[in-house]
């Protein structure tokens, strides 16, 4: 009988914090298997501990009373679109629908790490690899970022 040789990969996902300048402020490495509404609670404590801010941003995917109580606890307003999840969808105020619309810096953020600064291809294999390759790319588009700020 021959002997099989079992070949895994464990994934890791990167949950980034990011400013309305686009600014990456904190990051935390997960398995690829955790949910991102997870990381969001320890994410914001370590975001409360390095900048003031007024607003917790997040999409659909993060809808949960729990997240938002939390946010408020740390005295932020929660911005959090709604999922419905087979009920009627909940719309912002026309006030917080203009202040939301800042989170598309979340998503260039994460799209200019994949794209410009080594966050799709990761040829490394334990966590803390993984974190430091990554964290790489994050400090080059924070000073990338930074650079554009003073243009």
């Amino acid at each position: 009988m021959a002997h099989l040789h079992k070949t895994s990969w464990n994934g890791y996902k990167l949950h980034i914090d990011t400013a309305d300048c686009g600014v990456p402020v904190s990051a935390m490495l997960s398995s690829a298997s955790v949910h991102d509404s997870r990381a969001a609670i320890p994410l914001s404590r370590m975001t409360a501990r390095r900048v003031t801010n007024l607003y917790d941003l997040m999409d659909a995917a993060y809808c949960s009373a729990e997240l938002q109580e939390h946010c408020r606890g740390l005295g932020h307003v929660p911005l959090i679109d709604h999922n419905r999840r087979g009920g009627v969808k909940e719309e912002f105020d026309p006030a917080d629908a203009v202040r939301y619309r800042e989170r598309s810096g979340a998503e260039r953020t994460n799209a200019r790490l994949k794209d410009e600064f080594g966050g799709r291809y990761v040829m490394v294999k334990s966590a803390p690899k993984v974190m430091n390759h990554l964290m790489f790319g994050l400090l080059a588009l924070s000073a990338d970022q930074l650079m554009r700020l003073r243009e």
